[in-house]
């Protein structure tokens, strides 16, 4: 017979161990738990039809945080934005971040636009909402460096509105902001001529590519500017081979880099397929933090 001073030894060991175990799940568990944003435009289709059921399933994926992509009239795809914030909330995110704008106005429309603007941040306090983005500029803010610095000084109008309101405004690249005009490259003049304090840069580390430009030499120039990222591929990612996200990741504190966000435009799943793999992509990168 088994004595009892053995099988007391015996049970603590086994307990030891149990416990041990429980530890090393949990930490590979939370190691894997990385707070990743999803943007909404990579699930555009299943947004029109069930938006709802898509925000439940990203949330299930272990997404952390939305970014939206469909602001219009005061609300965030057809709801109020204390309705879209609970919908967001109770499936364990946050919403964190809003894609929106206006083109550039002139002086005729130039308080209609501050009118819109002062709506449109408004229902973003309402909801939450830690960034609003404009992803675009007009023509004028390619065609002169007139018309590029009028933007500039818009941008820091915005911006200085939204300070008001505890958010912060920023701007989202494509690949045309890395051509030049007259000599100087167009996202080097909106990074100098934009108050720091007023605009922050969401840095889309595909387009950045596509640009033919280094995501590291912008950080290392213009550190501390770049609060947001876009980790985006061909299409979902990891899938083409040829985008190189470590060195970004590894200077992410000099960039300024406080959030990143997934965006899949093209797909070779069904959208919600491919935002769950890229999610899988990141959270087995060893440099994603």
């Amino acid at each position: 017979m088994i004595s009892r001073r053995l099988f007391i030894k015996s049970l603590s060991v086994l307990t030891l161990c149990g416990l041990m175990m429980g530890m090393l799940a949990s930490c590979s568990q939370s190691k894997s738990e990385k707070f990743v944003g999803i943007q909404l435009w990579s699930v555009r289709d299943s947004m029109k039809t069930n938006p709802q059921g898509t925000i439940e399933q990203l949330g299930k994926m272990g997404y952390k945080f939305i970014e939206a992509a469909n602001y219009g009239d005061g609300k965030f795809y057809g709801m109020e934005p204390a309705e879209f914030k609970a919908l967001v909330e109770a499936n364990g995110m946050t919403f964190l971040s809003s894609h929106t704008g206006q083109n550039l106005p002139d002086s005729a429309s130039w308080d209609s636009t501050m009118v819109w603007w002062d709506k449109c941040i408004d229902a973003h306090a309402a909801a939450g909402v830690k960034y609003i983005v404009q992803p675009w500029m007009d023509e004028a803010g390619y065609s002169s460096l007139e018309g590029l610095k009028r933007y500039c000084d818009y941008f820091n109008a915005v911006g200085e509105k939204c300070n008001a309101k505890g958010i912060r405004f920023g701007y989202h690249n494509h690949d045309g902001e890395f051509k030049q005009i007259d000599s100087t490259v167009i996202y080097d003049f909106m990074l100098q001529n934009t108050d720091p304090a007023k605009v922050m840069f969401q840095l889309d580390l595909y387009w950045i590519n596509k640009g033919g430009k280094n995501a590291v030499e912008y950080f290392n120039a213009y550190p501390g500017r770049f609060e947001l990222w876009h980790v985006k591929d061909e299409a979902e990612l990891g899938a083409s081979g040829t985008m190189d996200y470590k060195p970004a990741f590894e200077n992410a504190e000099k960039s300024g880099m406080k959030y990143y966000v997934v965006e899949v435009e093209h797909y070779n799943f069904d959208q919600l397929t491919s935002v769950q793999k890229s999610l899988e992509f990141l959270n087995a990168a060893e440099y994603v933090k």
